[in-house]
């Protein structure tokens, strides 16, 4: 499979790794440097792009990436006030995307169990429940992708709350998360739920990229051939739990 990768930091260098070793060959590298070379006609020599770039430039890349008719995979966070559109314009030019906040098969699993505990926690009115998020200081959006959305799945089992705020809140119709900026962290989570009696607390703390990058790889072999808007449930073959 070939493959472009459209943003060539940290992260594209280690899905680059990941996919050589993998087999697939990286016919196209674009970051800062090389804007220029993000061309239909230079483009159009891959199997697939995987776009890792930021929240400024992610939307207007992967729209341009379907309307050249390639298979997108997307990493970027921090736009997915327009993600609705790009799913849209998928379905519009037959095409294939994948979008996920995180691409881990731990965080996907740390997903389900999330969405399992809020479930039973819910009419557990002596809990409160927050959110700390910890990652290396050069990331660009906060909270981060993975955060916004265990809170949302947390936010479906819990009517009561009204939405999530990036701080530490005391009103029980917000729900906190807490950002914070530490080098080296690659992403640590954790959902705790508090009560005089006890805590109880999930925690997923990556050690690495790798686990990030070969998650975007697998989805890159996911859509390349097929058509629609996916998820990593349907790359990992997931079910609720």
């Amino acid at each position: 499979m070939r493959i472009a990768l459209i943003g060539y930091g940290k992260m594209g260098k280690a899905i680059e790794e990941v996919a050589v070793k993998r087999g697939h060959e990286i016919v196209l590298k674009i970051d800062e440097n090389n804007l220029g070379d993000f061309t239909e006609s230079n483009v159009s020599k891959a199997d697939v792009a995987i776009e890792f770039t930021g929240p400024h430039s992610a939307y207007d890349n992967v729209s341009k990436l379907i309307g050249w008719g390639i298979p997108v995979v997307c990493g970027s966070t921090g736009w997915l006030e327009n993600v609705d559109e790009v799913n849209k314009l998928c379905e519009e030019k037959k095409g294939s995307f994948l979008y996920a906040s995180n691409f881990s098969i731990g965080v996907n699993i740390f997903f389900e169990v999330n969405k399992k505990l809020a479930s039973m926690m819910a009419t557990h009115n002596d809990y409160t429940v927050s959110i700390e998020e910890i990652h290396h200081t050069q990331k660009k959006d906060a909270p981060s992708g993975t955060a916004i959305t265990l809170a949302e799945q947390i936010l479906e089992s819990y009517p009561g709350k009204e939405g999530w705020v990036n701080k530490k809140s005391e009103d029980p119709t917000e729900l906190s998360i807490v950002s914070k900026r530490i080098d080296p962290a690659p992403g640590t989570h954790t959902i705790k739920y508090s009560s005089d009696i006890d805590d109880i607390e999930i925690t997923h703390t990556a050690h690495n990229r790798v686990g990030f990058a070969a998650g975007a790889v697998l989805g890159a072999e996911y859509v390349h051939e097929r058509q629609g808007v996916f998820t990593m449930k349907d790359v990992l073959g997931f079910t609720s739990v």
